[in-house]
């Protein structure tokens, strides 16, 4: 059960938007953030702030065990096998791009190719191309089901990485990422999870799943922006360059030559978002306080209950209606544009997403040029939903 006064939680939520209560639906994007999150990050810049791992006196190794507790804190939210399996970045971006950055200087030739699903976010698009791959995307039907059929004939010679969200954000699919990854070893080929979009919504755990990287962000887990989560399997990390250079990720430096240091620092260049990594950790306290599967079964409710809700309005088009899905809902109604829909219900209170979510190849899929996404989180409510559809109405006729 989710608590009565979760919403007193969460500050943000007293906001009023154009005279009215604010309706925050826009949690794919970004969740909001509890008090104990935020007072994290005000304790820290007041009680605590110091740079980390290099420091003799007391700040800098309080700071250091307070950011280390928080590595063991996120090895054991998904179950890793080591915490030095637990890369800290500025979020799920950063997590992709070191991935690709390093994975191709050292296992890429000039004629590789890597396999996404056609429903990926750009950050798990461009930067395999920037990384001189060729994509070969899995397609998938109009519900938004991923063909595995045609997945398993996508494997060539050239085929280096597998690279797939676990839910997409735009249509909310949970992808059978677990069966993706078998497929991809019974190849011999490594599988990169893109958990963006799962992590809050979804209990997980690499080992089981047996994926060679997880990334994910904490601002879209309650926790602060800024910071985020590579995770990969120590003996493919040891293969791997570094990243960036400087900082933490170096062993010895002389002009001639540099060693680099040990898993995880040798990914970690630079002066860390110490606070944020520690606002993380009390976010993962808040969503295991309330429970994770307290939070999807809430989220699902109201995923049902707005998508039936939404139905009965004349003129809607739900995009993504996969049979597993998270609290993702993205629509069209009629030849009404999204922005104008998006723009009438803020002047209501009510925040959603417009647009094409940063995944241009599904508007393209279904020949649309974006969408209205709602997005449920653990502190929406029937009542918001209500007040969502009924607004959505209102300003319908506005449209023409």
């Amino acid at each position: 059960m989710i608590p009565n006064n979760i919403q007193s939680q969460f500050p943000i939520l007293d906001t009023q938007v154009h005279g009215h209560p604010l309706v925050y639906l826009d949690n794919a994007a970004t969740t909001q953030k509890p008090q104990s999150v935020i007072e994290a990050l005000d304790d820290y810049y007041r009680t605590l702030n110091s740079n980390i791992h290099r420091g003799a006196h007391h700040l800098a190794a309080a700071a250091t065990e307070r950011y280390e507790a928080v590595r063991r804190q996120v090895q054991h939210l998904i179950n890793a096998r080591h915490s030095h399996e637990i890369v800290f970045t500025r979020g799920t971006t950063e997590s992709i791009n070191l991935v690709a950055s390093s994975f191709s200087k050292r296992y890429f030739t000039g004629d590789d190719e890597v396999i996404v699903s056609g429903m990926e976010h750009h950050s798990d698009i461009v930067p395999w191309q920037l990384a001189g791959a060729t994509l070969r995307p899995i397609p998938f039907s109009d519900e938004g089901v991923l063909d595995l059929e045609t997945y398993e004939k996508l494997f060539s010679s050239k085929t280096r990485i597998v690279a797939v969200n676990h839910v997409s954000n735009t249509l909310g699919t949970v992808n059978p990422v677990a069966e993706i990854i078998r497929i991809a070893h019974n190849h011999g080929v490594p599988v990169l999870i893109d958990g963006a979009q799962s992590i809050s919504h979804l209990k997980v755990d690499v080992q089981a799943l047996g994926c060679d990287f997880y990334c994910f962000s904490g601002h879209k887990m309650y926790g602060p922006m800024g910071v985020g989560v590579m995770y990969g399997r120590e003996e493919i990390l040891n293969e791997l360059p570094p990243y960036q250079g400087g900082g933490e990720m170096i062993e010895n430096v002389t002009f001639e030559r540099t060693t680099y240091n040990q898993l995880p620092f040798k990914f970690e260049a630079g002066t860390p978002s110490v606070g944020d990594v520690i606002g993380l950790g009390v976010a993962i306290d808040f969503m295991q306080e309330v429970g994770v599967d307290n939070i999807a079964a809430h989220e699902d409710d109201l995923l049902r209950y707005a998508t039936e809700g939404l139905s009965r309005i004349p003129g809607v088009r739900i995009f993504g209606t996969a049979p597993q899905k998270t609290s993702v809902l993205s629509f069209l109604v009629g030849d009404a544009h999204p922005y104008d829909i998006g723009t009438l219900l803020d002047q209501l209170g009510i925040a959603v997403r417009t647009g094409h979510h940063c995944t241009q190849p599904i508007m393209d899929r279904y020949h649309i040029p974006g969408t209205v996404r709602a997005s449920f989180a653990v502190y929406n409510t029937r009542e918001e939903v209500e007040v969502f559809l009924k607004a959505l109405e209102r300003v319908l006729p506005l449209l023409g």
